[in-house]
């Protein structure tokens, strides 16, 4: 009987004690760990092994965390979680806006970033079945959207938060429950702007091809949805 692989984080600090204390904590998780010091090394084994997360701290020399996170988000889905020591809401809404998909605070508790990357893990890999909205497919087994059978990019979390809108297609989610159920926490710093600026984020894709900003609506002191288009 065929098992489960063990999910490979990759894990990017320059301060050795930061990736001992995180590597330890990710292994009593289950995890298979691969480290390195700085953005290049990180780049080269993203090309060279099958990798489920990135762990990266964010104050780095030469490469910074952010960069890096770009450069991932722009050739992979791969879901990627930032460390920081800076901790104010719009340093937190900067780095999901780099293309992350969580974020922690330094200092942290070590289980807090193995079960942070337990959830993200767990979430790339529940795959309900195709979604139809109007022109709109939503894959979740290929992570794909196509909108008028033009395919549409999307960084994990966007991804997410569209899927889970389009499942409940016609029904309003307020940004706890967004919260909760695409980010896997019930409070985050700054939660409800991280989720406004996702939404932005995700509308002007869809916005980008013909009839695509009618595929993510507000409804005014409610929440988002996607409203219930019948499929062709």
């Amino acid at each position: 009987m065929s098992t489960s692989p063990r999910p490979t984080v990759l894990v990017v600090d320059d301060e050795p004690q930061m990736v001992i204390i995180v590597e330890f904590a990710l292994q009593t998780q289950g995890f298979d760990v691969l480290t390195a010091s700085d953005g290049a090394t990180a780049l080269h084994l993203l090309r060279s092994h099958r990798v489920d997360l990135a762990i990266l701290d964010i104050m780095m020399p030469t490469m910074s965390g952010l960069t890096l996170c770009q450069l991932i988000r722009a050739r992979s889905e791969t879901p990627i979680l930032l460390l920081s020591a800076l901790g104010h809401q719009q340093d937190v809404i900067a780095g999901l806006e780099h293309g992350a998909d969580d974020y922690v605070v330094k200092p942290f508790h070590p289980r807090e970033v193995a079960l942070r990357a337990q959830a993200l893990i767990r979430r790339r890999r529940s795959h309900p079945g195709v979604i139809r909205v109007g022109e709109l497919v939503i894959d979740p087994a290929t992570q794909s959207v196509t909108l008028h059978q033009q395919r549409i990019d999307l960084p994990f979390t966007e991804f997410k938060l569209l899927t889970h809108l389009a499942s409940q297609r016609g029904v309003p989610q307020s940004w706890q429950d967004l919260l909760r159920t695409v980010w896997g926490t019930p409070d985050m710093l700054g939660g409800r702007d991280v989720v406004k600026s996702t939404v932005y984020r995700l509308r002007s894709r869809l916005a980008a091809l013909p009839g695509g900003g009618n595929y993510l609506c507000t409804l005014r002191g409610v929440g988002y949805f996607v409203p219930d288009v019948p499929s062709p």
